[in-house]
């Protein structure tokens, strides 16, 4: 069965390999790619790590360019002050747009003690349904049942609701899982008329699009202006697979989930998911979504969104909550992206509308990206249980480490020294900053000095255990945006895990992606879709319903 499942996932990846690079990597001094793991083991027969080898997304936002070898310098000498021996940190930062694929070459092509193969890394929930059956990951269970971090957990749940119906655990997630809001242009609901507390339901926001797309809110003329941009009409490798488009989906969920019933299903051939394509056949027919959605990845739908290129322009987006307010305010006035009256550009939140309040109850919390640790096959934990030690124990410390994870490097990313500095100077956006000495305070982003730094991997409002320091960011943007996701989200539905599903998960998701752009840019009929998935899929489909009700019943 592993074999097989190691078999399917490669197969998918290298054909995904042909059509997109390996991405961009680097360790943390700018060269290559990390060497191989290392470490030695003592007479008792524990293990001691010499050389920690890590790849990451773009959620560690200290890259390269970003004062991530201060990152890691810092981090080297906290931990191995906690552990009494010294470890190096070797980081290969992946590209977002392919890294799932990347991933799956590097772990099905290599093996531990290989060159550039990680002793842990970040997964999605969904990477991670499809790889914790293949015995490539090191079941952290027990680790993390005796980690020192848990005494101050205030979340427990999060990562005991990925144990499988065995107990085992093969994640671990530092933080919840967050969720997308939908963001609008505010210069551009000044042009149309309109406030955001008018838009209650799917009639008005379509009328809003509508009114985008053909009004020339951004005073560029209506030629190339679009009423919404997103990475994808439904991301079907990225659950909650619903959220950058919510709107349109509403009560749709279109994969596999667990019925108030309890019963699973396969949630692609419901009516909702044809109700949903029809609605997103409607509005690509009438011009109102960019395009560019059918192929777009999240960094592309992102800078399009915030681009001062008007050649074509959109005026909502939805995205991540909480910090991307900010990063989204901030690139804005990076651009230099102005309203029709000349004035800064700035974004509100739209409250969840009536059909997605009536179905879900609000936007989808989804399900926690976490760390994985590769295992070895060796027969012994020591190895792994030492990578968790230094790795996940000390990441969620409430101090040094934990403060490093979060905010990155003392005196380059945040710092508590007497400084004063100023933003934008000379422009309409210039903002002034003083801190006294002993304050702590987040510094000048490293490789933009006109940027305010926000957080390095962990999310202070999102993390399982928090900060016993008591250093708090204190930024109004991003407290706005957690507070209304809190205020207006539901956990999305728990990801689905079987055999048949990690067997044929690669084929579901590229025949699902398929057909649904198909029926969004109108070659075929939602109906034909759906039809042709059944088709084609079917029996598979029935075969995974079948096995997810039988584990559910045997819980």
């Amino acid at each position: 069965m592993k074999r097989k499942v190691l078999s399917i996932i490669l197969s998918s990846v290298m054909a995904a390999g042909l059509l997109a690079g390996c991405g961009s990597s680097s360790s943390a001094d700018g060269g290559s790619a990390a060497g191989a793991s290392g470490g030695t083991v003592a007479e008792d027969g524990t293990y001691e790590l010499t050389t920690l080898n890590i790849i990451v997304d773009g959620t560690v936002t200290a890259t390269v360019d970003a004062g991530q070898a201060e990152f890691v310098a810092q981090w080297e000498k906290a931990v191995s002050e906690k552990l009494g021996h010294d470890i190096k940190l070797n980081i290969t930062q992946l590209d977002h747009s392919d890294y799932s694929g990347t991933v799956s070459r590097t772990l099905t092509t290599g093996k531990p003690g290989d060159s550039g193969y990680p002793d842990a890394l970040i997964m999605s929930a969904t990477m991670l349904r499809q790889y914790q059956n293949t015995g490539l990951l090191w079941d952290l269970s027990k680790a993390y049942d005796n980690a020192e971090f848990q005494s101050r957990l205030t979340l427990p749940n999060v990562n005991l609701n990925m144990r499988t119906s065995d107990g085992k655990q093969y994640g671990f997630a530092p933080t919840y899982g967050n969720g997308c809001v939908t963001y609008i242009k505010q210069g551009w609901l000044d042009a149309v008329g309109k406030k955001v507390e008018d838009i209650k339901t799917f009639d008005d926001y379509y009328a809003l699009l509508k009114a985008f797309t053909e009004n020339d809110p951004d005073g560029n003329g209506s030629a190339g202006t679009y009423g919404v941009i997103a990475a994808g009409f439904g991301k079907q490798d990225e659950a909650p697979y619903i959220n950058y488009m919510p709107e349109f989906w509403q009560g749709a969920y279109p994969s596999f989930y667990q019925k108030e019933d309890g019963t699973w299903v396969d949630g692609f051939t419901e009516q909702a998911t044809i109700d949903a394509l029809a609605r997103l056949n409607q509005a690509y027919k009438d011009g109102l979504i960019d395009p560019d959605t059918e192929e777009a990845g999240t960094k592309q739908a992102r800078e399009k969104f915030f681009s001062n290129d008007q050649t074509t322009s959109e005026g909502v987006f939805t995205y991540w909550a909480g910090t991307w307010l900010r990063t989204l305010t901030d690139n804005l006035t990076k651009n230099e992206v102005k309203t029709p009256s000349g004035d800064p550009e700035s974004l509100v939140q739209l409250p969840p509308i009536k059909e997605i309040k009536d179905t879900w109850g609000g936007y989808l919390n989804r399900e926690a990206p976490v760390w994985v640790i590769t295992d070895d096959g060796d027969g012994s934990d020591a190895r792994e249980q030492a990578i968790f030690d230094a790795l996940f124990d000390t990441m969620l410390d409430g101090d040094v480490v934990q403060t490093l994870w979060t905010y990155g490097a003392e005196d380059v990313h945040w710092s508590t020294k007497a400084e004063e500095f100023v933003l934008n100077p000379g422009t309409d956006t210039e903002k002034a900053y003083s801190y006294a000495d002993g304050e702590f305070h987040l510094k000048q982003s490293p490789n933009d000095p006109n940027s305010l730094w926000k957080k390095n991997h962990l999310d202070a409002v999102l993390v399982i255990a928090p900060l016993t320091n008591g250093y708090v960011a204190d930024d109004e943007l991003i407290t706005e945006g957690n507070t209304f996701f809190t205020e207006n989200c539901v956990d999305a539905p728990a990801a689905a895990s079987c055999d048949t599903l990690s067997e044929a998960e690669a084929d579901i998701v590229n025949l699902r992606t398929q057909l649904m752009n198909q029926a969004v840019v109108g070659e075929i009929t939602p109906e034909e879709a759906i039809q042709q998935y059944k088709d084609q899929m079917g029996s598979t489909s029935d075969t995974i319903v079948e096995e997810l009700n039988a584990q559910s019943a045997a819980e």
